[in-house]
């Protein structure tokens, strides 16, 4: 597949009709909670699960999200989607990028970027990231090819 970065950490999954808009369509809103999905087995992965969040009292929190639609995806597709950790500032913010492929036709459906911040779990408020964020997120940071 055409990736944008290296390395990159990929889920498959295929479209149901739970996913279809009144358009006959993968409805937007799935396109974010694929990534939102990804995006946890990435962490959990990488030795992030949400139960360390909860013992670090910390979590990344989306501060920004963009998200880019490029074709549509039907009932039935076979997708992959692929995430990376682009950038990470080492103290308060990382990038995620994401990117969607259909398995069959190999075409770019979304490419999505969301801008995180660490926050204290218990207060909601920006907090500068534990160690064991730096180590694991700071290691997993991805460049273009």
């Amino acid at each position: 597949m055409n990736w944008d970065h290296l390395d990159p950490y990929t889920s498959d999954l295929r479209v149901t009709h739970v996913d279809i808009d009144k358009m006959g369509h993968a409805n937007n809103a799935s396109y974010i909670m694929w990534c939102e999905n990804c995006a946890w087995k990435h962490s959990e992965t990488l030795g992030l699960s949400v139960r360390d969040y909860q013992t670090l009292d910390r979590g990344v929190s989306i501060h920004k999200a963009s998200y880019e639609y490029l074709l549509p995806a039907f009932e039935n597709d076979r997708l992959t989607i692929a995430t990376w950790i682009t950038n990470c500032d080492y103290k308060l913010r990382l990038e995620r990028c994401f990117q969607i492929i259909n398995y069959d036709t190999e075409q770019t459906l979304m490419r999505g970027q969301w801008l995180l911040i660490c926050t204290a779990l218990s207060s909601g408020r920006p907090m500068r990231f534990p160690t064991e964020f730096i180590e694991i997120y700071g290691r997993a940071v991805r460049t273009r090819e």
